[in-house]
């Protein structure tokens, strides 16, 4: 099983890796997909559909016998108390969303480390049986990533990724195509606009030693993220491949599949 440690030394090091988006509160499904060989599962709070306690269910059920991924939560706002809670179920990273300037981004990296290097409330419950429990310990092993996916964010990017303590951003591409002048979250009359945004990022984050994330729509756009610089990148969702296998499978079934 890969520990919160070696994940976040990896994530640090700007070392490769890939992880699995879900959207759906279904523990048994975060088991199977701990075991496939994903380096982490990132847990939705802030689009998808989990209460705490569907959270703290599915980060239980990623720790599985024969996980290789880490929990990492996208939580609902840069909230003190979303972030601990987060961290206290045992997230081994949190992405937290709508950064728009370096003081964003130093809240967000206060609300991860305790006194007297942040604002964390100590009580770590599930937490301390996989990570810390001592806060030294603790701020070595988990991982703080800012969302860049506002025109502000875009703007003040160079200075987010220098934040001290930050480890890393990540970019959400829907709001981050929406930002620039899209008028969808998929618009190809921006793709030039995007292409140029998203090597602005990537080579803030390079320039200030920090990993850079990226959410991608299938494994392919991955692959390409990967080889264009990005050092971690998401694939799809829970939902969206339910919805396309199924459909894939009732084609096929009908004999209408092209």
């Amino acid at each position: 099983m890969t520990t919160a440690a070696e994940f976040t030394t990896a994530l640090r090091n700007r070392q490769r890796l890939i992880g699995y988006w879900l959207l759906l509160d279904s523990p048994v499904a975060a088991e199977r997909l701990a075991r496939i060989g994903y380096d982490y599962l990132a847990f939705d709070a802030q689009h998808g559909l989990f209460g705490y306690q569907g959270l703290l269910n599915n980060l239980i059920a990623t720790d599985t016998r024969g996980s290789t991924a880490v929990g990492m939560v996208r939580v609902e706002a840069n909230d003190l108390t979303c972030i601990g809670r987060a961290l206290d179920a045992g997230a081994a990273a949190v992405i937290v969303p709508l950064i728009d300037t370096a003081q964003d981004a130093a809240d967000a990296v206060a609300a991860v480390r305790y006194p007297p290097h942040g604002r964390r409330s100590y009580g770590p419950m599930r937490a301390q049986l996989r990570i810390g429990p001592n806060p030294a310990d603790t701020h070595e092993q988990t991982a703080v990533l800012a969302m860049i996916e506002t025109a502000d964010g875009l703007a003040d990017v160079e200075e987010i990724c220098a934040t001290p303590g930050l480890d890393g951003i990540y970019v959400g591409p829907s709001d981050l195509r929406l930002a620039i002048g899209g008028t969808s979250s998929t618009d190809p009359d921006v793709a030039e606009e995007f292409e140029a945004a998203l090597t602005r990022i990537r080579k803030a984050a390079e320039t200030a030693g920090i990993a850079a994330g990226i959410h991608n729509a299938d494994g392919a756009s991955a692959a390409r993220r990967l080889a264009e610089g990005f050092t971690f990148a998401t694939v799809s969702a829970d939902v969206v491949h339910l919805q396309q296998v199924a459909t894939a499978h009732l084609e096929a079934a009908r004999g209408t599949a092209s």
